[in-house]
């Protein structure tokens, strides 16, 4: 017949033993928000498949804050060329962009994401030439599994085209998840500029991306991209077509 102590101490070690395990078994809470920042370089920053910075390469910084009912917010630069270089004007090299919005879920698998950006152009001087290039747009997008639709239409001048508001662009594309970090994303568009002469602006353009995530905040990318951009509108003397065929890489590390 065990002793007192003894029975005590089994009663202990069990008790402790269940205690551990129910530790170790809850699921850790949820933050109530995140805060990442992420810093990266490409050989080529397009926009749209459409060359920001003359087919040089870009440095880009941002920042986002998302809470856990949705909501999120974010700001994002890089550098740029296409003001001075196709615009023709004295000012304007930096792009920043500021954005937030809402997404969630409607059923399984399918969610949602509706917000507004704006693409602020510090210090640009394109309205001295054209209109002012800050450009504002409101955007919404349904993914059902790897297939996101999404629309962005500008509720003003767009990029530098004088009465360009109400200028769209729609997407399709799709995330396959090759494994081993390795995403194959497909996509396609169709930008329309409204008022611009023989509807010169409006292009379609196509891409395929292939990143790798290394699982430490470091992810780099390799894409393909052409479009059917008309020289009348996307070209100028000295420089080409900023919607050329490109093949662009990229790193970028996320923390």
């Amino acid at each position: 017949m065990p002793t007192k102590s003894k029975t005590l101490l089994a009663l202990a070690c069990a008790l402790a033993s269940t205690a551990a395990l129910a530790q170790t078994a809850a699921p850790a809470a949820e933050p109530q928000s995140t805060l990442s920042f992420n810093v990266g370089v490409v050989s080529d920053y397009r926009f749209r498949s459409v060359a920001q910075t003359s087919f040089k390469p870009a440095l880009q910084l941002g920042a986002d804050y998302a809470h856990k009912s949705g909501a999120y917010v974010g700001i994002w630069g890089s550098n740029i060329n296409w003001i001075k270089d196709y615009v023709g004007a004295t000012d304007g090299s930096t792009e920043v962009d500021l954005y937030g919005g809402f997404k969630g879920e409607i059923a399984k698998d399918l969610t949602f994401d509706v917000g507004v950006i704006t693409y602020q152009y510090p210090g640009n001087t394109a309205d001295k030439v054209l209109v002012n290039a800050n450009t504002t747009e409101v955007y919404g997008a349904l993914t059902f599994g790897i297939v996101t639709a999404k629309y962005s239409q500008a509720t003003s001048n767009f990029i530098a085209n004088p009465d360009s508001k109400g200028a769209n662009y729609l997407e399709l594309a799709a995330a396959l998840d090759l494994g081993n970090g390795f995403t194959l994303t497909p996509h396609v568009g169709r930008q329309s500029i409204p008022n611009q002469a023989g509807n010169a602006g409006d292009y379609t353009d196509w891409s395929l991306t292939l990143t790798k995530d290394f699982g430490t905040g470091l992810t780099a990318s390799i894409a393909a991209m052409t479009t059917d951009a008309k020289d009348a509108f996307y070209k100028v003397g000295g420089f080409d077509n900023l919607g050329k065929n490109a093949l662009t890489v990229g790193v970028k590390y996320t923390f």
